[in-house]
């Protein structure tokens, strides 16, 4: 389907859509690698600590005090976070350029 545009204003609302929409991809392939990375490191201390002899709840309690536990959380919560941001910041100037789109007519 191709897309025809009335105005400069338009297009480039449209565009500005489309590039946000880049970013908030960006920033939840970000927050998913932090949530593995989390995933990978509490798995990796789960075994750990089965080889000493420690049992599952302990584990758990040592990986969320980790600061390599945290710190992927903070990542996975902050790019979550910026995603959110990019993606109704997309949604915006996708509503603005349906607008811009739709009442053409009313501004000539």
């Amino acid at each position: 389907m191709s897309l025809s545009y009335h105005t400069h204003e338009e297009r480039a609302a449209w565009d500005l859509a489309e590039s946000l929409i880049q970013q908030a991809r960006a920033m939840m392939r970000e927050a998913e690698k932090a949530m593995e990375a989390w995933r990978t490191g509490k798995e990796m201390n789960r075994l750990r600590c089965e080889r000493r002899g420690i049992g599952k709840t302990d584990a758990e309690i040592r990986w969320s005090a980790s600061a390599t536990a945290k710190n992927a959380i903070t990542n996975n919560t902050f790019h979550v976070g910026l995603a959110t941001m990019y993606y109704n910041a997309a949604t915006a100037n996708y509503a603005r350029a349906l607008y811009l789109h739709t009442h053409q007519d009313t501004r000539l």
